[in-house]
This record gives structure tokens, C-alpha cells and sequence, in this order.
């Protein structure tokens, strides 16, 4: 009986250490579980990015804002302060506030063509909201403007600080290489207020401005942007392209802002930013 009995020892322990040797080889080949609560916890640290290598031949200003943090990088301080004219990146301000007044009922709400062709062939045609903005139809939003009026105009883009706040250029133009000023550091404090809604325009007119403001989207991410060109004045083109990026529920708030010899120089804007998210996988 006493023999059994130590067989029947023998046999735990040697069980006992089996699994005890099996548990420390797993921890040796796998990262601790503190290990991967760090990893999993790790936030993209928008300080510590360096982006010099996509202004080697081009002038401008980049600034990404980790809108839950609160933390901000900016290339060139300067000119991120330096108030320039918003080209189309007005048109986000525009439908808010064409929305709010319904000027437009929605983002499928048509304006007829007129008939004038224009430099564009996709403008050349009965447009909505939505494919207005997705085509940057400056006539679209021209319309639209004239439809909210001066008194109108004026009294939302106070409400919102928006840049100078002077539309004295002209009610269907004064965003257009005109009175209207904006620097890139105004446009993302006025685009962070949007994405979390709070900007004086309804809930579901900024919910509406921020989905046609969808320009791609992946397994991780949804970019939402406006560019904005000059066009060539004195061989130069300011390009601006500004938006935020939602990665895994993350918000980052972007505005680029570029001199370019490019006749659209908002294209150069979105092609740089897109690339300086991609160095960062913020984007694919």
C-alpha cells in the first residue's frame, strides 16, 4: 500500500512540473499580458512627427491636431498663422450654413446648370449638394450663396469666428482670392468644432456637411477633406487641402496649406498630406 503510495506522489509531481515547465516556455515565447496591454494602449504621438522630407521643394504649412488628446504638431508656425483666402475649402462653411437656412434641403437637394460650360466638364450638368461638393463645383455653391444672401452669410460665419469674417468682396465670391481670409491653425480649431459638433449649426446639418466630406475610407480609418486651389497667379498656386482623420475611433484634425507651380495646387496639397498620413498609418 505504501509502495502504491509513492508511485501515486511520484506521478503528481512529475505531472506538477510538466505543466509548470510548459507554462514558463509560453511565457518566454509570447509577450507578457502587461507587455501587450502597452502595446494595445499606445497612441500615435503627434509631437514626436518630423515631416521635412515632403517640403524640400515646396513652401507651406502642416498641422495634425490629436483631437482627443488635445496635442498638436505644426510644420512652419508661421505660416500656420498667416491668413490666406480659403478657395473651395469655404465650401464645408458654405453647405453648414446653405443647410441651416435651407438654401438646399439636403445633400441630394439638385440646382439646375445653366447652360454655361465651364472648365470642368462634370460641372456641365444638373448638380446636388453632395456631387457638387464632391466635384467642386464653384457654380453650385455660387448659387447657393446668392440663395442665402449677404445678411444671412454674414451672420453665421460671425457666429463662427470664421477667419476675417469679411465677405464685402462680393456675395458669390468673396471666398475666392478675395476679402475672405483664413490661416490653417483658424481652419483647424473651425473644423475640430465641427467634427465634434460643436459649431452654432444644427446636429443633423453638421452630421450631413461631415458625410459628404467622406473622401475615403478603409478597414480602420475614414478621411474626411475639402481641397482648395488659386489657381496660377504670378506662376504661383496656393493649394490647401484641410479635413480630419478617424482612425479606430481616434480623431486628427489636418490643414495643409502649399505654394505650387501646379495650376491646381489643392491636388499637391491632398497628395502631400495623404502621404505624411501614410508615413504615420493613419491612412493606407
Amino acid at each position: 500500500m505504501r509502495r502504491w503510495f509513492l508511485v501515486f506522489i511520484t506521478v503528481i509531481l512529475v505531472t506538477c512540473g510538466v505543466a509548470i515547465l510548459e507554462a514558463k516556455r509560453g511565457v518566454e515565447q509570447s509577450p507578457s499580458n502587461a507587455n501587450q496591454s502597452i502595446q494595445q494602449d499606445e497612441a500615435f504621438e503627434v509631437t514626436n512627427m518630423n515631416v521635412d522630407e515632403f517640403f524640400q521643394s515646396t513652401e507651406g504649412t502642416f498641422i495634425l491636431k490629436d483631437a482627443e488628446l488635445g496635442k498638436t504638431f505644426i510644420y512652419n508656425k508661421n505660416r500656420a498663422q498667416e491668413r490666406r483666402t480659403p478657395m473651395s475649402t469655404f465650401k464645408i462653411m458654405n453647405s453648414l450654413a446653405g443647410l441651416q437656412v435651407k438654401a438646399v434641403k439636403d445633400e441630394y437637394d439638385i440646382k439646375r446648370w445653366d447652360g454655361v460650360h465651364r472648365a470642368l466638364d462634370v460641372w456641365n450638368q444638373d448638380l446636388a449638394l453632395g456631387s457638387a461638393y464632391k466635384y467642386s463645383a464653384v457654380w453650385y455653391y455660387q448659387a447657393m450663396a446668392r440663395d442665402i444672401g449677404e445678411q444671412r452669410m454674414q451672420e453665421w460665419i460671425d457666429k463662427c469666428s470664421y477667419g476675417n469674417q469679411d465677405i464685402s468682396g462680393g456675395i458669390d465670391r468673396f471666398w475666392l482670392s478675395s476679402t475672405l481670409m483664413i490661416s490653417p491653425m483658424e481652419q483647424v480649431n473651425f473644423l475640430e468644432k465641427l467634427y465634434i459638433e460643436e459649431l452654432p449649426f444644427d446636429k443633423e446639418v453638421m452630421k450631413t456637411v461631415k458625410r459628404i466630406m467622406i473622401q475615403q475610407e478603409g478597414d480602420d480609418y475614414t478621411l474626411y477633406g475639402k481641397t482648395g486651389s488659386s489657381g496660377l497667379q504670378n506662376n504661383i498656386s496656393l493649394g490647401w487641402y484641410v479635413g480630419f482623420v478617424v482612425v479606430k475611433g481616434h480623431p486628427y484634425v489636418f490643414a495643409t496649406n502649399i505654394d505650387s507651380q501646379a495650376d491646381f495646387a489643392g491636388y499637391k496639397a491632398k497628395e502631400l498630406t495623404i502621404n505624411i498620413l501614410k508615413k504615420y498609418k493613419l491612412v493606407q
